[in-house]
């Protein structure tokens, strides 16, 4: 199934109880993302929801419609419309996630480039006015010999839906390299020799 974002259409409307994002957040409790679970349940919600990470403050998770694989999305855990309405605290939490989620997307799908957009309002194509960021994989389309295919951003261009198999497993694979990660600068931090005071 193809479906696009069309610009001539009012935005949905959600009320807070009704945001798809918010039942994600309810459905799955924050877990260590050092120390995800596994296995890990992905039919908490209907649809299923591919949650990859899981703190206090903010969720991140495969996007259901993805423009390319790996498609993910982070977002608060409370009922933000837009990113002027988030607290201090969650957006450093989203800043240091979204570095450290760029960098498990790159080992887990081996794609070097990728975009982070965040829209606000319906003028800047938001569909579910919970604020979140997409963290989108740009595969090399010209390597394929493809010169004139392209994906466009802002919520327009072709999406198809998530292969729920394919999902479980890019899921899995995601939260692992974030450990991964994770473990990889817990190490760094703890060879350097204490900053000796002057």
């Amino acid at each position: 199934m193809h479906t696009s974002f069309d610009p001539s259409l009012p935005p949905p409307t959600i009320r807070e109880e009704d945001c798809p994002f918010c039942a994600i957040a309810a459905a799955h409790p924050p877990f260590s993302p050092i120390d995800p679970p596994n296995p890990f349940p992905s039919n908490l919600t209907a649809p299923q929801s591919f949650v990859v990470l899981s703190t206090p403050a903010l969720i991140a998770f495969l996007d259901i419609l993805p423009l390319s694989h790996g498609h993910l999305l982070l977002c608060t855990r409370a009922h933000r419309p837009k990113l002027t309405d988030v607290t201090n605290p969650e957006a450093r939490d989203l800043g240091g996630y979204i570095r450290l989620l760029s960098a498990a997307l790159v080992r887990a799908t081996g794609i070097a480039d990728w975009n982070v957009v965040q829209n606000n309002g319906a003028a800047a194509a938001q569909v579910v006015p919970h604020m979140h960021y997409h963290l989108i994989p740009r595969p090399e389309i010209r390597a394929s010999g493809r010169y004139r295919e392209s994906f466009t951003m802002f919520g327009r261009g072709q999406r198809e839906e998530l292969d729920e198999d394919e999902a479980e497993h890019l899921a899995e694979e995601l939260r692992q390299q974030i450990a991964e990660i994770l473990r990889e600068e817990q190490d760094e931090a703890e060879s350097k020799p204490p900053k000796q005071k002057l």
